[in-house]
């Protein structure tokens, strides 16, 4: 695929490593043209270090991976507003959160990756890659058997296909949990994680272990 990055941050770096790695084209972009040529330097002959409009231009997909305070100033760089994403998989991996809190910085009923949609006109949103550390998609498990899911949210089949092939490309595992309407829902994950491990509690022991055999034999009784 030809994938875009608008972003020059650890997450943006780590997945175009592991892009890269599977074989794909990859354009990246940010503030800083310096940064991203530092980046692709480092990376290979298949990453390229563009204009944020070059970046979304003829994309398979797009990550817009930098911070939430960022997001407007960034899609209006890359031209977004003016509709250069329509039609393009939009891959959000923001979190709207109080840094060291978990709070949602958003009205109630109101998403990141909504407010995103509304940035970019067309583009196909798809909620992505929000939960786990840039680490993760570059140091492999110690346990290889057990990929992590990746959930999503998004309004558009063929962009959560996309999303899916790109996710398993890192070695992680797309689970769809619907669409953009429950995507606050997804969201609201992310700063019930940031919030417990801000304050020094493992998020992994909060969460009951509960396995897919489990939830299809109670559904069915």
């Amino acid at each position: 695929m030809r994938i875009g990055i608008l972003g020059t941050g650890t997450l943006a770096t780590a997945l175009a490593t592991g892009w890269a790695r599977a074989g794909h084209e990859v354009a990246i972009a940010g503030r800083s043209r310096a940064k991203a040529e530092r980046i692709a330097g480092r990376l290979g002959p298949t990453v390229r270090a563009v204009a944020p409009r070059e970046a979304v231009a003829g994309r398979d997909a797009v990550l817009l991976a930098v911070a939430w305070d960022g997001v407007e100033d960034m899609l209006r760089l890359a031209g977004a507003p003016e509709g250069t994403l329509d039609g393009t998989p939009l891959i959000d991996p923001t979190n709207a959160v109080a840094h060291g809190v978990g709070a949602l910085l958003l009205e109630p009923g109101e998403s990141a990756a909504g407010r995103i949609a509304r940035l970019a006109p067309g583009a196909r949103v798809v909620k992505a890659f929000h939960l786990f550390p840039a680490d993760r998609w570059t140091t492999p498990p110690e346990d290889s058997t057990s990929p992590v899911t990746v959930a999503m949210c998004g309004d558009d089949t063929a962009a959560l296909g996309v999303v899916g092939t790109l996710v398993r490309d890192v070695g992680g595992l797309p689970a769809t949990l619907g669409t953009l309407e429950r995507v606050r829902q997804l969201e609201e994950v992310a700063g019930f994680v940031i919030g417990l491990a801000f304050a020094g509690v493992d998020p992994n022991s909060a969460v009951p272990v509960v396995s897919a055999a489990t939830t299809r034999t109670a559904s069915r009784a």
